[in-house]
């Protein structure tokens, strides 16, 4: 993983961008459709049919959907085949064994596991391409003429493997016009910088807290190093998929391209708030694919809080095959529901710094079920946080561990929110003018702990 990704960082983008800039307009697109295969090859070659088989599947639905929206019959016939082709692969990839694996459990059945490994960011760009007939039915997108410019939304290698989730009506007018610009370069390449940090300089060092504790037995776990482990986490996780967003953000810039993932979701004051903030993409794809042609709030209270039930299972589900993804998504599924029935008012006359902490508490208890292997480990260890199990407070370890790392917390915590934004944006122009100096060193400091790191996960990769 250090050594793809330090080929990626040096050798694959360099090239590609010299070859991008270098032909006229009209190539570029084919440009970067060859370099989004070869970069989804490097890992596991026979996946790239795949890929392509499911891109010219989704262009010929999406040409007849459009071709036959006089006739909404039979413009549903060839978007419900879309969708069933779309999630009968994600289903089989990425859901059978655990299927599988839990029908094995009633007597006379008998499936096997076929262990095939999870194609990278199928997730991701499964519901990238189930949002194309549907745009185009709804008339929010013209059908594409060219499975070239598609293939290229689909495959873009920035955001291919983590997301951002792009739609297609978001990106459509881009792939057939882009102002490049070295502004936009320059300020995409600074973003990737900082991205870049996030991740190997923040994520993957307080990644490292949380593996030593998450490994730990639950005999051997204290309260205080079970905070100091979920607490690691809760900035592990952060850091880890909003500085991949960083990188393909910052990516999509030099390319001409825009989107975006992530607006501080830990200064949030509700769970609402946090999931309007958090991941954006995806949640803004569960609203307009799932919960608005479900009815919405549209229905009556029941039945909103039904199609709430239904988005927050399948979110879920969406980041894996277990049941504490599951659970892990009905928990903010019911808390929305109790918000939108009561918490916001309640939350609306407390003073912020209360809603602040109802809100953080929530989102910390939250990772003990989305991260531990099972729900049982991931209740387990939800009640090491409380002494349920009548842990000990504290061991000298714990104690060695806090002072060790209390500077690296504090500076993901004040990280995680604008702040640091808002004191570059402050400085004055003399001071700014040596901004790409600190970001050159930024991204040497990233270089040598990248290359020296064996500790290099990508935790929304497996999703």
């Amino acid at each position: 993983m250090v050594f793809s990704s330090i080929i990626s960082i040096y050798k694959f983008i360099p090239i590609v961008l010299i070859f991008y800039y270098l032909v006229p307009k009209k190539w570029r697109n084919p440009v970067l459709f060859i370099a989004n295969l070869f970069f989804y090859g490097w890992g596991e070659p026979v996946y790239i049919f795949l890929m392509l088989f499911s891109i010219l599947i989704n262009f010929i639905n999406g040409y007849y959907v459009y071709k036959y929206l006089s006739d909404k019959k039979k413009a549903k016939v060839f978007l419900f085949l879309n969708a069933f082709f779309n999630l009968a692969l994600l289903g089989f990839f990425k859901y059978y064994n655990f299927f599988a694996e839990n029908l094995n459990a009633i007597p006379f059945i008998s499936l096997p596991q076929l262990n095939l490994p999870l194609p990278i960011g199928i997730s991701f760009y499964t519901f990238q391409m189930m949002s194309y007939p549907i745009d185009v039915y709804r008339g929010d997108a013209d059908c594409e003429s060219s499975i070239i410019n598609f293939g290229t939304y689909v495959a873009l290698f920035p955001q291919l493997i983590a997301g951002p989730i792009v739609r297609y009506k978001d990106l459509s007018d881009q792939l057939k016009v882009r102002n490049e610009n070295l502004s936009d370069f320059n300020s995409g390449v600074k973003v990737f910088i900082v991205g870049l940090a996030k991740k190997v300089l923040i994520a993957n060092n307080v990644g490292l807290i949380w593996k030593y504790y998450s490994e730990l037995a639950p005999s051997s776990l204290t309260v205080l190093g079970a905070w100091i482990g979920i607490l690691a986490f809760y900035f592990q996780i952060y850091f880890d998929f909003s500085g991949y967003s960083d990188i393909a953000i910052g990516l999509g810039r030099m390319f001409g391209f825009e989107f975006i993932n992530f607006d501080y979701p830990y200064t949030s004051q509700s769970i609402t708030e946090f999931w309007r903030r958090w991941h954006m993409s995806l949640g803004t794809w569960f609203r307009d694919y799932v919960y608005i042609p479900l009815g919405g709030n549209r229905k009556g209270l029941k039945r909103q809080i039904i199609n709430i039930f239904i988005v927050w299972a399948l979110t879920g589900i969406w980041h894996g095959a277990n049941w504490n993804f599951l659970a892990w998504g009905l928990y903010f599924g019911i808390i929305i529901i109790l918000e939108k029935i009561f918490i916001l008012r309640v939350l609306e006359k407390l003073p912020r710094i209360f809603r602040y902490i109802y809100t953080i508490f929530l989102v910390i208890l939250s990772w003990t079920i989305f991260e531990c292997t099972s729900l049982s480990n991931g209740l387990t260890y939800a009640g090491s946080l409380f002494s349920m199990w009548n842990n000990d407070l504290y061991r000298p370890m714990d104690l060695f561990n806090f002072r060790a790392n209390l500077l690296l917390l504090l500076i993901a915590a004040v990280g995680s929110t604008p702040l640091p934004k808002k004191l570059l944006n402050s400085l004055n122009i003399k001071v700014q003018n040596i901004i790409p100096i600190g970001a050159a060193a930024l991204l040497l400091l990233s270089t040598a702990y990248l290359i020296n790191s064996s500790y290099n996960p990508f935790l929304y990769f497996r999703f």
